[in-house]
Parts: C-alpha cells; structure tokens; sequence
C-alpha cells in the first residue's frame, strides 16, 4: 500500500511539473509577445553580442559589477592625470561589462565628446575623441541594445548639439569632417538614395543574387578577389571609395553600377550604421535632406529612437526632431566643403523644408500639448514662422513670404499688421540690434560671402538678397551704433574687397577662375555705363556742358 501510494504520489508530481512547465512556457510566449509588440528591452538578453562579451557575462556572473567597478575607477583616475588614451579601450570594456547599463554608456560617451575633448588643443584630436564618442554609442551600445530609445536620444544629441551648434571652436571642423566622410562612402554630394535603398539589403542578400559559383565571382575572382571581404576591403580601401580599375571593362556597364551601389549602401551601413531605406523613408516625410550635415544624422537617429520607444512618442526625441528640422531649414544645404584644413564650410537655407517643419511644429504641439494656447511648441512654432518669412523672402520665394506671413496673423491675431517687406526689414534690423562691432562685421562679411558664393552657383536672385541685405545691415548698424569712433567699421567696399580677396585665396581653382571671370564681367559693365554716362542723348547719361 505504501509502495502504491509512493508510486501515485511521484506521478501526480510529475504531471504536475510537466503541467507548471507547459503554463511556463506559455506565460512566457505571451511575454515575449508582449515584449516584441511594445519595443521592450528584455534586461535580461544580451543582443548581436560577439562570443567574448557572451562568455564574460556568463563567466564571471555577480563578479562583473567587481571588476567593472575597477575600471571605472582606473578611468577616473586615467582622467584626472590627463592621460586619456586607456580611456577608449576602457569604455569599451565597460560596455562590454555592463552592456545593458545604458547610463553608464550614455555618460562615458558624453565625457568623451564633451569633457575630454576640449582639454585638447588639437581640431583633429577634439574630433578623435567625440567620434570616439559616437561611435561606443552607434557602433558598440547599439549593438547589444537595439530596442533602448535612451541610447539613441544620446546620439541624436551629440549631432545635434556638439556638431551641428557653434559652441566648439572646432565646430567648423567637424562639419567638415563629416562631410567628406559622408561623400568618400556615397561618392557624389547628392546620391541617388531610393537606389542604394534597392540595393541587396546585406551581404548574405548579396551573394544570393550573386552566388559564389555564378559568372560574376568568376570575372571577380580572376581580377584578384577570393571572397567578398577582399573585395568590400579594397572599396572601402580608396578615397573616395570605389571599385578596382582592374573591374572595369570586364564586367558590363550596368553589372559594375549595381556592384558599386550595393558596396556604398553596405559601407553606409557598416561605418555609419545608416540605412538607406530609413533615409529614404525620413526624406519622404520631411522633404530631401542634405545627409551630409548633422543635423540630418540627428533626426535620423531620433525617427530610430521613436520606432524603437513604446508608443513611439516620446517628448525629448520629439524635440530634437523639431529643432534639427528648424536648423535643417535655416542652414541644411551644404555649398562648400573644405577637405584640406576643414577651417571653412558654407552653409545655406534649405527651402524645401518648410512646410515640412511647420507641419511638424503643429502635429508636436497638438500630441504634448493638445493644442493649448501657450506651449514651449506653439513658441517655437511661431518663432519659426517669422524667421522662415524674412529668410523666404530675403531669397526671392515672394508669395511663400506672404504666404506664411498670413500664417503668423492667425497665430498672432492681435498683431498689427504692416506691409510684408516693412515686417522682414524690421526682423533684420533685430538681427544687429546692440550689436558690437565683431558681431556686425561677422554678420556683414558672412552675408557677402553667401552673396558671392551664390553668385559662382548662378543664383542671382539668392546673390543680390544677400548683397542687399548686408548693405541694409550696415547701413543700419552705421547710423545707430557705429557712429562711435570705437565702433566704426570699415567702408562696406572694403568689408566687401577683403571678402573677395579671401575667396580667391581659398576657394578651390576652378571656383576662382568662376569668380574671376564673374569680376572681370561686373568691372566691364561699369566701364560701359560709366562711359554711357558721358554720351549726350544717352539714357542715363548727362549732357556736356557747352
């Protein structure tokens, strides 16, 4: 009986373990569901971690907070002396201890984009250390944390704020670093985006299309290439990269482009960790983005963090989003790059966007605030409008000026209403308003600069704005600041001359023989109507005296 008894009891446990497991696993699927659906991060699953991070984690259990404690207090004390180049490898390590303490990558990041390089003196070393920044968040955290919107609210941040503001004496620098780093990978300063989107999506889609036995391998291989990291290797290997000059020739015209395209999407994706199809998709809402900025990379990686947070709503990402746009539309469309000392980058309006930025203000207002009347969002918004007015108008798009002024009555219906071009020159005269004497000359030249810069693009109407409104600025700025000996500033011709003389200096050979012969063009016409001014009859001209 008690045998029996003994043996009923071990079965019932039995079907009761096997019960308790099936309910396990279910309750388990549901939450992994659950997880999936809504973009949660499960802290307890380490993502695309390579072999060595998976054993350490297991390895060394409880004891990686120990020794994880020790490198932090090795990177500390590494900083206090000024000694910053263990730190790389040891936020590294940190990451690779903690990966899904998001905090503390976000903060070693932070302190190497921010504290560590401006203690160097070095431009090229200040961009070292807050690439070194972005890339532990883009190409390490991210990688074992792709579903933590915080991580990508950090590096939207970084773009936004450290590379695309002024605050760094190196911004210029940077600017133009990433730049030309943008255009060795794409090859030209506007790529067909909806083409390297179509592209094979990665390399195990790339041999599938092009299979190692197929004719393509064949031709490649006999022109020195055993396998596809030879050949992604030796693209990436040229500035600005491309295919082999061995290539060329033995495969067809349109075999070679869709090998070129695939590499430069793929090389996208490995050094920026950017994917075509996303920009496509962001250039479809917003209106095509110069990628080459960086506020163009901070609404990217912001999209991303909003795909990835539950809801996908989330306040601070939201806000990067508008302000990148608003400076996407105010300076978003590069003109020059300087790819030798990277001391000097023109910027200019990108037009395009700003419907897409006003409608972006509005839907952000109306989500966060619902609407209310007074909001940081609706402020924003019509601070928008009134410089999206003056800039629209200051390059010619007239009845776009008109059209948003209409747009700022509503806002603002109690504002007295004046004359649309009374409106933009008040705002430019705010633009100076108390002023000094740096500010304003800064002002000035730069807008002789842009003026000359549109002028070699064939942008007249762009060129004469810019000309107007740094005379319209000087004139304002000389009647009610600068008639102070102290606050004199030179003659407008010659802020004017030395702009010019500057820009043959530095701009690129084929743009100053553009210059030049736009010069040598302007100094002939004023000969002519000088000349035209002596002749009797002439309109235009005076009558000699008899």
């Amino acid at each position: 009986m008690n045998k029996f008894r003994t043996i009923t009891m071990y079965f019932t446990l039995v079907l009761v373990t096997i019960a308790l497991l099936f309910g396990a696993s279910a309750v388990s699927r549901r939450l992994d569901a659950s997880v999936k659906a809504n973009n949660l991060r499960f802290t307890g699953e380490i993502k695309n971690a390579p072999v060595l991070v998976t054993f350490t984690t297991v390895a060394l259990g409880s004891f990686r907070g120990i020794v994880a404690d020790l490198l932090w207090l090795r990177a500390g004390a590494l900083q206090e002396k000024r000694n910053y180049f263990e730190m790389v490898q040891l936020a590294r390590w940190i990451t690779d201890l903690q990966p899904t303490f998001s905090g503390a990558t976000a903060y070693l990041a932070w302190n190497m984009a921010y504290n560590i390089s401006v203690t160097c003196s070095s431009h090229a070393e200040r961009w070292r250390w807050v690439n070194e920044g972005v890339r532990l968040i883009r190409d390490q955290a991210l990688e074992y944390n792709p579903e933590d919107p915080i991580l990508y609210k950090d590096l939207a941040w970084i773009f936004q704020h450290k590379l695309g503001n002024v605050l760094d004496d190196a911004n210029l620098y940077y600017k133009n670093r990433l730049a030309v780093q943008m255009m060795n990978i794409t090859g030209s300063a506007e790529p067909s985006w909806k083409e390297l989107a179509a592209a094979p999506a990665d390399q195990k889609a790339f041999m599938k299309k092009y299979p190692e036995d197929g004719p393509v391998w064949k031709v490649l291989n006999q022109a020195g290439f055993k396998d596809f990291d030879a050949l992604y290797a030796d693209f990436k290997g040229r500035t600005p990269a491309g295919i082999s000059p061995a290539l060329k020739g033995k495969l067809g015209e349109k075999l070679l482009n869709e090998l070129t395209v695939f590499l430069r999407a793929e090389m996208l994706r490995r050094q920026l960790k950017l994917d075509p199809a996303v920009i496509v998709e962001i250039n479809e809402k917003y209106g095509t983005l110069d990628w080459r900025v960086p506020e163009s990379q901070a609404i990217y990686w912001a999209t991303m963090g909003l795909k990835r947070t539950p809801g996908h709503k989330d306040l601070s990402l939201s806000r990067l989003i508008t302000q990148s746009l608003y400076e996407s539309f105010r300076g978003g469309r590069l003109l020059m790059v300087n790819d030798k000392d990277f001391s000097n980058i023109v910027v200019a309006p990108n037009i395009a966007l700003v419907d897409a930025v006003y409608k972006t203000y509005g839907e952000v207002h109306q989500i966060y605030d619902g609407g209310a009347e007074y909001s940081t969002f609706r402020s924003a918004k019509i601070n928008f409008i009134k410089e999206a007015i003056g800039i629209l108008y200051n390059f010619g798009r007239f009845s776009k000026a008109k059209e948003y002024y209409e747009l700022l009555m509503k806002e603002e219906p109690h504002r007295k209403r004046e004359d649309l071009e009374q409106f933009v020159t008040t705002q430019w005269a705010e633009d100076v308003r108390d002023a000094g004497v740096k500010k304003a000359s800064e002002v000035i030249s730069g807008l002789i600069f842009k003026s000359i810069f549109y002028l070699i693009y064939n942008d007249n109407d762009a060129a004469l704005a810019n000309e107007r409104l740094a005379r319209y600025i000087y004139a304002k700025y000389s009647a009610d600041i600068g008639s102070m000996d102290r606050m004199k500033l030179p003659s407008y011709t010659q802020m004017k001359r030395v702009v010019v003389e500057q820009c043959l200096k530095t701009f690129p050979p084929h743009m100053t023989l553009i210059l030049k012969a736009k010069i040598a063009a302007e100094q002939a016409e004023n000969q002519l109507d000088k000349m035209l001014k002596k002749v009797p009859g002439v309109s235009g001209g005076t009558e000699r005296k008899k």
